[in-house]
């Protein structure tokens, strides 16, 4: 079976051609990276979490000029700026939100009523479930090996669980580069994929070089988890700053002091490239990643790799 008729519902639901959804990674996912994988196919998404409601609704429109495609903005629920956030979506009548930390139901009537697709982010199946019962019309399922914040189940254990679990399209995340993991979710009974680590390598992406290249030096055991004390695990590459942060952890420093250590570790390496002293997000698949590509190279040389593996599967 191919990979369109596979993620035909996700593509019909979100008006794309590839069942692909772009990670909405905090000060990487930009206008200019979205507007690239939309013009690729996939869906592209725009970050909003670190920006003001002036800049994310200038990087709405910035995209706009990029591509005539639908794209989306992610909504970081925790984040102090999630309600303005959620107004200028409606506002720029956005085509798709996906959401994360936390549940997006105080939202879900004005996003309904702006005719906005909202796609939360789950870790659980009893999250799952509850955007679905929302109204969430898809959810997306992403595993521990996910870069940035992440759960505590792995995409295999989770997104079968999750699918048997809603009766809507299920995305899984967490660890998918190539087109072999493309098929893997879709035997896992996923509906379509979203990819982020793959993406910071993109051509366009505008991430700092010294981020793209510590990524694509990165082996299969380079992340590392912290932050689990403080309640918020993000997985980032081992750097300087994370094997500090891990050493806090394990010496029971007070919380206050390791949340005060992260503020500005991410922009500090995306922004500015210092690589060391900055949090590097990046998934386990990091290791798979060998080269910067176009954002249309790599969706369709992925989707292409995946159309084969399910063919030999077939064939078998």
């Amino acid at each position: 079976m191919s990979v369109r008729r596979l993620g035909h519902s996700l593509t019909r639901l979100l008006g794309v051609t590839y069942p692909v959804i772009q990670g909405g990674m905090a000060w990487v996912a930009d206008a200019q990276l979205a507007a690239a994988v939309s013009n690729a196919g996939g869906l592209g998404v725009i970050a909003s979490a670190h920006l003001a409601p002036d800049e994310l609704r200038a990087e709405i429109r910035a995209a706009r000029e990029m591509t005539p495609k639908p794209f989306g903005v992610n909504i970081m629920l925790m984040s102090p700026n999630a309600g303005e956030a959620a107004q200028i979506c409606c506002e720029e009548r956005i085509a798709v939100v996906t959401t994360g930390a936390g549940h997006p139901g105080q939202f879900m009537q004005e996003f309904a009523t702006a005719g906005i697709t909202v796609v939360p982010v789950v870790a659980s199946t009893a999250q799952a479930k509850r955007a679905a019962s929302a109204g969430a019309p898809a959810v997306i399922a992403e595993g521990y090996e996910a870069g940035g914040h992440v759960g505590e189940l792995t995409t295999m254990a989770l997104v079968p669980q999750v699918v048997d679990a809603v009766d809507v399209p299920v995305v899984a995340a967490g660890g998918i580069a190539d087109g072999r993991g493309v098929a893997a979710a879709f035997c896992l009974g996923a509906s379509g994929v979203q990819l982020g680590t793959a993406f910071v390598v993109a051509r366009e992406c505008t991430a700092h070089p010294n981020y793209k290249r510590k990524v694509l030096a990165a082996s299969d055991s380079d992340t590392l988890v912290t932050g689990r004390s403080v309640g918020h695990p993000v997985r980032a590459l081992k750097n300087r700053f994370t094997r500090e942060l891990a050493r806090l952890e394990r010496e029971g420093a007070d919380p206050d002091t390791v949340m005060s250590l992260g503020v500005g570790s991410l922009a500090k390496a995306v922004r500015d490239g210092d690589v060391e002293h900055g949090s590097v997000m990046a998934g386990q698949i990091a290791g798979l990643l060998k080269e910067e590509k176009t954002a249309s190279d790599i969706v369709t040389g992925i989707m292409q790799e995946a159309e084969e593996v399910l063919a030999l599967l077939g064939a078998t």
